[in-house]
C-alpha cells in the first residue's frame, strides 16, 4: 500500500509573501515621508524638487517589480538607481531616511554579500545623517539607534536567508532519499515478479524434465507426455516473461478476464505442470476489482500453488474465490504433509514465498492468514478489502474446465497452501 505523504504545513501569509509585505512597507514610507515633509515645510522653494524626486524613486521601485529575480545587470543597474535617487531625496529632505529600511533588505536580496553589507553601511550613514539634521538636540541615540536597527535587520535578513538554503539542501536530499527508496521498493516488487513467474516456471520445467530422464528408458510413452508437458510450460512462460516485460501483469489476466477468469487459467496451468488434483470454487457474485488488486490475489494463488506442488506432497488443493460484500477472500487449501510455520527458512527461495505474498497483499490492504501443521495439510487465507470498478459479471463467467461449483468457500481457518 503506498504511503500518503504528509501535507506540507502552510506557512504564515507574511512568510509566504515577504516581498509583497516590504514593497508596500516602503511605498507606505514614501507617502508618510512625503506627508511629513509637507506638514514641516509645506510648499516652500525646495518642495517641486522633493515632490519631482519622490515620484521618480516611487516609479523607480515600482518598475523594478517587473525585472527577473536574479543578479541580472539589469537589476543591479536598477538597484544603483534606486539608491542614487534616495540619496538625493534624503539630501535634500532628511524626513526620507526611514524609507532606508526597505532598500537595506533589498540591498542583502540582491547584491552579494560584501556589496550588500557596503550598501548597508552606506545607508546606515546617511540615516544618521539626516537624523542629525532633523534633531534639534544632540543625543546618543541619533549616532547608536540607525546602526543598532540596520545590524538588527541584517543578523534577522541573514538567518532567513540561511534557513532558506538549509531548507532547499534539506529539500533536495529528501528528493534523493525518496528517490533512493522509490528505486529499492521497485527493486523488491521486480524481485517478487520474477519469484512469481520466472523461477517457479523454471522449477516447474526442472521437475518434468527430470521425470521424463527418470521414465525414459523404461516408459517412453510417459517420457514423451513430460516433455511435451515440460514444452507447455515453455511456451506459457516465454509470454508470461513477454508480459512481465511490458508491464509486469499476471499473463493469466490478459483479455480482460477478471479475476475468476484469471484464476481458471492458473488451476489450468497447474494441472499441465503435473500438480494434485485441484478444484476451483467460486462463490458470490462476481464483480470488477481494481487491477492492483486482481493482480496480487492471482499472484497469491499461483505462489501457493507451485509451492504444493514442489513441496506439500498433496493429494488434492481447492482453490475458493468468495466475493463478499465488502471484500475478497482467496482460500487454498492442500491435504499435503504440513509443516511448522514458525521454522520456514527465510534465506532461501521457499522461504521467501511467504513473506513475498504478505507485502505484495499489504501494498493493496490486504493481509494473509496461515495455518499448517506436519501432517494436517495447510490453509492459507488472503484477504483484500473491495475496491470495485464498475458494473458486475455474471458468476458463470468464471467457470470453466475444472472448475467447482459445488464447493463451499474456506474460511480464513481451514486448511490450504504451502508458502
Amino acid at each position: 500500500m503506498h504511503r500518503q505523504r504528509p501535507r506540507p504545513r502552510a506557512e504564515p501569509w507574511p512568510v509566504r509573501h515577504a516581498g509583497l509585505v516590504i514593497h508596500a512597507g516602503f511605498l507606505l514610507l514614501l507617502v508618510a515621508s512625503l506627508g511629513r515633509y509637507t506638514v514641516r515645510h509645506g510648499t516652500d522653494g525646495r518642495a517641486p524638487w522633493v515632490f519631482a524626486l519622490a515620484v521618480l524613486l516611487g516609479l523607480l521601485y515600482l518598475a523594478g517589480l517587473t525585472l527577473p529575480k536574479d543578479r541580472s545587470p539589469a537589476r543591479l543597474a536598477w538597484l544603483a538607481a534606486v539608491l542614487a535617487a534616495w540619496l538625493a531625496l534624503v539630501t535634500a529632505a532628511p524626513s526620507f531616511a526611514w524609507c532606508a529600511v526597505p532598500l537595506l533588505y533589498t540591498g542583502l536580496r540582491v547584491l552579494p554579500t560584501r556589496a550588500a553589507i557596503g550598501t548597508v553601511v552606506l545607508l546606515t550613514t546617511a540615516v544618521v545623517i539626516a537624523q542629525y539634521r532633523l534633531a534639534d538636540t544632540i543625543d546618543p541615540s541619533l549616532f547608536l539607534g540607525p546602526p543598532a536597527v540596520a545590524a538588527i535587520a541584517t543578523a534577522v535578513f541573514t538567518r532567513m536567508r540561511s534557513d532558506e538554503e538549509r531548507l532547499r539542501e534539506t529539500v533536495a536530499e529528501l528528493a534523493v532519499s525518496e528517490r533512493r527508496a522509490g528505486v529499492l521498493a521497485e527493486r523488491e516488487r521486480l524481485s517478487r515478479e520474477i519469484h512469481d513467474t520466472i523461477a517457479q516456471g523454471t522449477s516447474s520445467l526442472r521437475m518434468l524434465l527430470q521425470a521424463a530422464d527418470r521414465t525414459w528408458d523404461t516408459d517412453p510413452a510417459a517420457a514423451r507426455a513430460h516433455v511435451r508437458r515440460a514444452e507447455e510450460v515453455a511456451a506459457l512462460g516465454v509470454e508470461e516473461i513477454r508480459r512481465f516485460v511490458r508491464d509486469l501483469a499476471p499473463v493469466e489476466l490478459a483479455g480482460d478476464t477478471g479475476l475468476a477468469g484469471g484464476l481458471v487459467r492458473v488451476v489450468e496451468r497447474f494441472r499441465v505442470e503435473g500438480g494434485p488434483d485441484v478444484a476451483l470454487a467460486v462463490d458470490g457474485r462476481v464483480r470488477p476489482l481494481t487491477e492492483p488488486v486482481e493482480a496480487a490475489l492471482t499472484r497469491t494463488a499461483q505462489g501457493a500453488l507451485a509451492n504444493v506442488r514442489e513441496h506439500a506432497r498433496a493429494r488434492a488443493v481447492h482453490v475458493t474465490l468468495t466475493y463478499l460484500p465488502d471484500r475478497v477472500a482467496l482460500d487454498i487449501r492442500d491435504d499435503g504433509v504440513g509443516f511448522d510455520p514458525g521454522l520456514t527458512r527465510v534465506g532461501d527461495l521457499r522461504g521467501y514465498g511467504l513473506p513475498s505474498l504478505r507485502r505484495r497483499l499489504a501494498e493493496v490492504g490486504g493481509e494473509l492468514t496461515l495455518e499448517s501443521a506436519p501432517g494436517e495439510g495447510t490453509a492459507l487465507a488472503a484477504t483484500v478489502p473491495d475496491r470495485p470498478n464498475h458494473g458486475d459479471h455474471d458468476p458463470n463467467a468464471a467457470s470453466g474446465p475444472g472448475t467447482d461449483a459445488a464447493a463451499t468457500p474456506a474460511s480464513s481457518t481451514d486448511r490450504g497452501a504451502t508458502p
